[in-house]
């Protein structure tokens, strides 16, 4: 079977002074999260969606989800765990508890505050998941990749037609994301920036799907005045 999960346990510390997570903030007439959750809903694929939130925010998002969404039949809120890689585990665990985990079952994992996501992108992930096992969306690096041990001399400066950015979603077979985590240190844990990274510390390859430049992640009020505008230019254009 083919799940979704999003990603929605951040707490936003870079939105600046606003008083809720960033993934619960308004972008023109819907919390953010409710539109990457509707992107997902789109495609009947998915077996289940799961939603992945702190604690103290899942009735929150329960009520969001029913004012805006209503029907919430293929949807499950799971609370989220102390990090990004754990939150995702409890979601396999909802998985693993209720429906059992075959071989090849995948899910795709998706940040919620990068609601401008296509069907493409989607497909892509789950073809890819399918056949690769282990996905990645990333786009070309425009700018020259600068690096820094110390954060004040440059250290290294890669070649810029082999870097890429990495976006979301990040899809996996989920026995094999099962089995790499928990072979994983406790060291190589706490160095985790996101999923892919398990597999490549146990050897996996990762397949690369082609994202979009728009395909933004909404982090900063900088980010938010960014995404208000696309939705501007996409209803000018319809």
């Amino acid at each position: 079977m083919i799940y979704a999960e999003i990603l929605a346990g951040g707490k936003g510390t870079r939105m600046g002074n606003v008083n809720m997570p960033k993934q619960f903030l308004m972008l023109q007439s819907k919390p953010i999260i409710i539109h990457t959750i509707e992107k997902f809903l789109l495609n009947d694929r998915f077996e289940k969606i799961i939603i992945v939130c702190p604690k103290e925010w899942m009735n929150h998002t329960k009520d969001i989800i029913s004012k805006y969404i209503g029907d919430i039949t293929r949807l499950q809120i799971v609370q989220g765990g102390k990090d990004r890689n754990e939150s995702i585990m409890n979601g396999v665990k909802y998985i693993e508890s209720t429906f059992g985990i075959n071989d090849d079952d995948v899910i795709v994992t998706h940040d919620s505050v990068r609601p401008f996501l296509t069907h493409r992108i989607i497909e892509e992930n789950i073809e890819g998941a399918l056949k690769y096992k282990a996905v990645d969306t990333a786009i070309d690096a425009i700018d020259t990749i600068i690096q820094s041990e110390d954060g004040d001399i440059i250290s290294d400066i890669p070649i810029r037609s082999t870097m890429y950015q990495g976006q979301t979603p990040q899809s996996f077979n989920i026995k094999l994301l099962v089995e790499k985590y928990h072979s994983l240190t406790q060291e190589e844990k706490d160095i985790l920036t996101d999923a892919c990274k398990i597999c490549l510390l146990k050897g996996i390859k990762v397949k690369i799907v082609k994202g979009e430049v728009f395909n933004i992640k909404i982090t900063t009020p900088y980010d938010m005045k960014v995404a208000n505008g696309l939705f501007k230019e996409k209803a000018q254009n319809d």
